[in-house]
């Protein structure tokens, strides 16, 4: 993941607002034979006595559930909108062109819950993802058993203890301002993630070029 100081955010609660924004993770991790797994999925983060935790569920006897079960280091990768960038549309177009995005790494160590605990997740992000709904026909609580006893038998739940959290926000930062607007406009015209990307460099602009 890039370093670079110009591409990160100060502010740490928008990096966690982001993974909130974006919770369809990429869980990747390595298995007993250091072959790689991933698999895709949403999850929820919440903060408990100053650490962050990311909860969700897998499928059991799968390749991910099985390394996982082996070896508890994981990788949770967030991303958001991303766009090709032109090189000229920059002041100096001689130059290389690039790729905005904006991406979120967070590892930590998995842990498998049980019967319980995969009941609290369940609910957990059926409420969080039906606005608190409770009512919803989707809601764990207003199931049935019918439907759910073979369900609770073939998914596991997992909460990961996040260890740490980078990130890189890629949104031209490194460009002189007359290149930014330019950007933002050639973007603008494109629609799609192009244009997503640049309604959050217009958000950003003062940020990027703070008034002297």
């Amino acid at each position: 993941m890039y370093d670079l100081p110009y591409y990160k955010e100060a502010d740490k609660q928008v990096v966690i607002d982001f993974i909130h924004k974006h919770p369809f993770a990429f869980l990747s991790g390595c298995s007993e034979d250091n072959k790689p797994v991933a698999t895709q999925l949403p999850v929820f983060i919440e903060e408990r006595g100053g650490v962050h935790y990311l909860t969700g569920h897998i499928m059991r006897n799968t390749d991910h559930h099985k390394a996982f079960a082996k070896n508890p280091q994981v990788l949770a990768i967030f991303t958001g909108p991303s766009t090709y960038v032109s090189a000229t549309w920059y002041s100096n177009p001689m130059q290389a062109s690039t790729w905005n995005y904006m991406s979120v790494h967070a590892k930590g160590k998995l842990k498998f819950l049980d019967e319980a605990g995969l009941i609290d997740v369940l609910k957990k992000l059926s409420l969080h993802f039906e606005k608190d709904n409770k009512s919803s026909s989707t809601f764990y609580d207003n199931l049935t058993e019918q439907y759910k006893q073979p369900l609770m038998k073939a998914i596991v739940a997992f909460e990961v203890e996040v260890e740490s959290i980078d990130h890189v926000f890629k949104l031209s930062q490194d460009r002189d301002e007359a290149s930014y607007h330019n950007i933002i406009k050639k973007l603008t015209e494109q629609g799609g993630d192009g244009k997503a990307i640049a309604e959050i460099m217009q958000e950003r602009i003062a940020k990027v070029f703070p008034k002297k």
